[in-house]
């Protein structure tokens, strides 16, 4: 599904690793996707940005969280606790994308109400691939809430 058929949403990536970084950047431009992606560096950054706390007062809600779990300061697993914890946050769905393979790590991400659990590849074009099937999953097949339900 092509841009113009879909609505572009804002997506926050919370991932300390800044080649991984670029290769989410690389792979969402490669996909054709004409989603906005915001990026902070570690979990406590991440939570001030979705509480739209200091520097961060101004940044728009996330509709889609995109988070590492190996991350400084606050980890992705407290991270993501938090978000779920939080009734005002608790909405927003969150894609874990990790190096971990580990079938402990996937189930306490679920177990910690992840919508998703993704592991990176390391070859660009296989996550190209991943990156237009989250693409054309979560935002032209599944519906996600309009930013006037969020408020």
């Amino acid at each position: 599904m092509n841009s113009e058929t879909k609505n572009c949403i804002e997506i926050l990536l919370v991932e300390d690793n800044p080649a991984d970084v670029l290769l989410m950047e690389e792979a969402m431009h490669d996909a054709g996707s004409c989603n906005k992606l915001h990026v902070v560096n570690d979990g406590e950054e991440a939570m001030a940005y979705l509480r739209g706390q200091g520097v961060y007062a101004a940044a728009p809600r996330p509709d889609l969280v995109m988070l590492d779990l190996n991350l400084p300061k606050k980890d992705g697993r407290e991270v993501l606790k938090e978000i779920k914890e939080d009734s005002g946050l608790m909405h927003i769905p969150v894609i874990i994308i990790s190096t971990s393979q580990s079938e402990e790590e996937i189930l306490n991400s679920y177990r910690l109400h992840a919508n998703c659990f993704i592991s990176k590849p390391v070859d660009l074009n296989k996550f190209i691939a991943i990156v237009q099937a989250i693409d054309d999953f979560w935002f032209s097949v599944a519906r996600l809430p309009s930013k006037a339900c969020q408020s």
